[in-house]
């Protein structure tokens, strides 16, 4: 009788703990990046009262084996790793993850791993978790170039950069030059020397009153300290069209230079044409009027940081206020062999274990990992109609040990009274 009150306390201790988990996912059901956990229980030593018996053909029957079990424990309690709910949150320091993977973060010099994308940048600039955990990941070298086996740093967010000046290399036309125009064509534009100063360029195009479908080409900017304007010297002066398909007939750049005292020496850009026959070619089609324009130019001023996003690979850019975009880092995805391996430490925290394996580290969206979802977070994968269906069953085989122990409990009264 002592086995039957022993195996129910055991029935009772198991069933207390699978109540404590299933509180534990209940609480939680609305905590970002927060995977659930079930419990598994196995039955405990068996003593046998009884070995099996042989059979003897013609004599005796075989017996079976007389054990008697001492109860139940908690064998494991598995973490589930499906799927939350993705929650759009409009945050750019947000992110959530769509896949297998975790992020890596650092806290107090040791690394742990998390699927809690609700982020935030600390009074550093570094990107963290709601508790300071530092998330991990490469930043950029010198040529700006991303190398993922360079060692884990944090994210950082340099609030206040100010991006470098763009000196302009290359300014690129497009639309058209009207055919049979008589008045010269006018198009502007500001380029930008090295230091990010800007410097006003104006092209004139005038069609040449001798020779069909030609234009000569000439540019003028600013002259320092004068109300003259220096006339920049061009590698050619003059732009031919086809005369039956109003195509360029070479699409060469021009180069400029002569620029002013005040400039680099040896200062110089390239006036570009797109492919003839390619959209936003330079033509020379009918009409009233021409079209032709500046389409690009590739220099920039300086200008500071204004805000960046998260792409799905974990690539951080940022965008400065001269239209520049910058690769500030990339956030590393780390995958597990065994997943269910890694030991929880709260505050969304897991810690790899030897049965989980080392990290394999890697970006976002290759190797199996999932990609990431800026602005957005994952919320609890709970199922509240699993955890009240096992609230159920965890009650009624509570209440069924607890029965065990008072039914054995009058039976012992009743053999001592009976003594």
């Amino acid at each position: 009788m002592t086995k039957s009150l022993s195996a129910a306390i055991t029935g009772i201790n198991a069933d207390q703990q699978w109540l404590d988990n299933i509180a534990n996912n209940i609480a939680n059901s609305n905590t970002v990046g927060y995977q659930s956990t079930s419990i598994q229980f196995a039955d405990l030593l068996y003593q046998q009262s009884q070995g099996a018996g042989v059979p003897v053909v013609g004599n005796q029957g075989g017996t079976n084996p007389v054990v008697m079990g001492s109860g139940v424990r908690v064998a494991s309690n598995n973490t589930n790793f499906g799927q939350g709910t993705m929650q759009q949150t409009g945050v750019s320091t947000d992110l959530a993850i769509s896949g297998n993977g975790f992020l890596v973060v650092s806290q107090g010099g040791q690394n742990f791993y998390t699927r809690d994308g609700a982020l935030q940048l600390d009074a550093a600039g570094q990107l963290v978790t709601s508790t300071g955990a530092i998330v991990q990941g490469w930043a950029p070298g010198a040529n700006g170039q991303i190398n993922q086996n360079s060692p884990l740093t944090g994210i950082t967010i340099p609030q206040g950069q100010v991006a470098s000046p763009k000196e302009t290399q290359n300014i690129t036309l497009g639309g058209n030059l009207a055919a049979g125009a008589t008045s010269p064509v006018v198009v502007t534009t500001t380029a930008y020397d090295s230091l990010g100063s800007p410097v006003p360029i104006t092209f004139t195009f005038t069609p040449s009153t001798s020779t069909p479908n030609q234009w000569s080409v000439g540019a003028t900017t600013p002259t320092p300290g004068s109300s003259t304007p220096t006339n920049l010297t061009l590698s050619s002066t003059t732009i031919s069209f086809n005369s039956t398909t109003g195509q360029l007939t070479s699409t060469s750049p021009i180069t400029i230079g002569g620029f002013p005292s005040g400039f680099p020496a040896g200062y110089k850009m390239n006036l570009d044409f797109p492919t003839a026959g390619s959209t936003g070619a330079v033509t020379q089609f009918a009409g009233s009027s021409s079209s032709l324009a500046v389409t690009n130019q590739d220099g920039a001023a300086s200008g500071a940081l204004t805000g960046f996003s998260i792409g799905s690979n974990g690539t951080v850019q940022g965008t400065y206020a001269n239209g520049t975009k910058q690769v500030l880092g990339q956030i590393a995805s780390a995958l597990f062999t065994n997943p269910e391996g890694l030991a929880k430490q709260g505050n969304l925290l897991y810690k790899s274990t030897l049965n989980s394996g080392a990290a394999q580290l890697g970006a976002a969206g290759a190797g199996g990992r999932g990609t990431f979802v800026g602005g957005s977070v994952e919320g609890s994968n709970v199922n509240f109609g699993n955890e009240l269906t096992n609230l159920v069953l965890a009650q009624t085989d509570y209440q069924a040990n607890t029965k065990v122990v008072s039914t054995t409990a009058s039976v012992l009264q009743a053999l001592v009274q009976n003594v």
